[in-house]
């Protein structure tokens, strides 16, 4: 099995089997893979959203909400370390401990 290349995901989807040997014999009538028509096929999708009246926004909500709810982490990051940047840096770093030699204790 190939190993991913960086930037690029692996999309798994049930398609059931009538429209799986439409998809297969328009791709080969294209003279492309399985792959590359999927791909076009997301492609075309997204460019359909992107068009639609109201897609930015819901995708400008969807920015705000994610924007909220890092607020809220930050929040409580601060919370537990103070509100000093400087502060929650120190102490998300590792600690550092002596290590154990065999056959001793601490």
């Amino acid at each position: 099995m190939s190993e991913p290349r960086a930037g690029v995901k692996t999309l798994g989807i049930k398609v059931p089997d009538a429209l799986h040997a439409q998809f297969t014999l328009v791709a080969q009538l294209d003279g492309i893979s399985l792959n590359d028509a999927a791909l076009r096929a997301v492609e075309l999708y997204v460019s359909t959203k992107r068009q639609e009246p109201d897609f930015a926004q819901r995708a400008a909500a969807a920015l705000e909400e994610i924007e909220k709810e890092a607020a809220a982490r930050r929040g409580a990051i601060e919370g537990l370390f103070g509100t000093n940047p400087e502060q929650v840096a120190e102490a998300a770093k590792p600690a550092t401990s002596r290590s154990r030699k065999a056959g001793t204790e601490g």
